[in-house]
């Protein structure tokens, strides 16, 4: 294993760092070690861009995008990805070269990738950036602490059909909606993997509390366990009620068949914790679809929204099949109609737990 200093000031200066590393403090950077073989998710790694391709820009720590050219220096974060629409990916590095997985900053290997896509950026990794310990520098280092004492949120889960079903566009219109009607409203990306589209939607929503996993110290939530990504939504959420947010949105990355998404919507414990649920869809099949595979789960869509509703016909559809009402995204933006929308989903809330403590009761009886 080769071991070599470094000058953080130099290397903050000379290399693109990705948005993905944006808690890091760079100063804590000392070193590189190129022992790859035991390269973990969430380390970062240094990496000089060999090949162009699919991902052509980097999105940097200012939550902008700068263009890659061969040669250029960067630091990504060692991390899996799924993405039907693009990649499916592992967290390892290989030294003789890896892929950049998605723009935000994650490097691992290729193991599928959609047919639409073009071959991913190749990258050669110069070595796992290290701290004064000599260990390599890790996203878990970063994380937001535990906080203690009890919160008061209205807990609102948006899932969708799949990748590109509309929930980012629902769940930035929605907190705008309830932004503008006088609520403190926290968004918050629980699964996925890093990137700013949705975190820069959310702030530009209006969201008065915005996170997501990376602040949890999870550079993507693929393949990690289910436990770890509850703790982690748990962190976010209390940080979401310390900051004075009264309503939290909490973004579930790409389908409901998900493996991480699915494994969550099936516990209990974490259904109990969410008082209403929002699912987007692309089209009036995959909406009743998708709300039968919900309800399967003891779950009925509080929201019924998504691409699907851009289409007065496939909306007609949609409601007929699957027996709901589907909502556009001009009634989550407007303050009146959002705000209806919350306190319906309070009571709702509310009846089902007082249905619950019946059953309770009669069951001790």
């Amino acid at each position: 294993m080769l071991f070599q200093k470094v000058n953080s000031v130099e290397l903050s200066h000379s290399a693109k760092w990705a948005f993905t590393t944006r808690r890091v403090v760079h100063e804590d950077v000392v070193g590189l070690t190129t022992n790859f073989v035991d390269a973990k998710t969430g380390d970062l790694v240094l990496a000089r861009v060999e090949k162009i391709g699919s991902h052509k820009r980097i999105q940097l720590t200012s939550g902008r995008p700068s263009e890659l050219y061969r040669g250029d220096l960067v630091v990504l974060v060692c991390g899996s990805r799924y993405a039907p629409d693009q990649y499916e990916g592992h967290a390892k590095i290989d030294p003789d070269g890896s892929d950049m997985l998605a723009g935000g900053g994650v490097i691992g290997v290729m193991r599928a990738a959609n047919k639409r896509m073009a071959g991913p950026t190749r990258v050669i990794p110069v070595g796992l950036l290290c701290g004064r310990d000599g260990n390599p520098v890790n996203l878990a280092d970063y994380s937001l602490p535990e906080l203690t004492g009890s919160r008061n949120l209205t807990v609102i889960a948006a899932v969708g059909a799949s990748m590109n079903a509309g929930k980012t566009t629902a769940v930035a219109s929605f907190a705008h909606g309830l932004s503008r009607a006088g609520y403190r409203v926290a968004t918050i990306k629980a699964t996925g993997t890093g990137a700013y589209g949705d975190y820069n939607a959310y702030v530009d929503a209006g969201a008065d509390y915005v996170a997501d996993f990376v602040d949890a110290g999870m550079v993507s939530t693929y393949m990690e366990p289910i436990s770890r990504i509850m703790k982690g939504t748990e962190i976010l959420l209390d940080h979401a009620a310390d900051n004075g947010c009264e309503i939290a949105i909490v973004e579930l990355a790409d389908g409901i068949f998900q493996g991480e998404t699915a494994a969550l919507l099936n516990r209990s414990d974490f259904r109990a914790g969410i008082d209403g649920f929002l699912f987007a869809a692309p089209c009036a099949a995959s909406t009743a679809g998708g709300c039968s595979a919900l309800r399967s789960m003891n779950i009925e869509p509080s929201i019924v929204t998504g691409m699907v509703s851009c289409s007065p016909l496939a909306t007609k559809e949609a409601e007929a099949a699957a027996r709901t009402h589907v909502v556009k995204r001009e009634s989550l933006i407007d303050p009146v109609s959002a705000g209806a929308l919350l306190a319906r989903i309070r009571i709702q809330k509310k009846a089902t737990e007082g249905t619950l403590g019946i059953k309770s009761a009669e069951q001790a009886a």
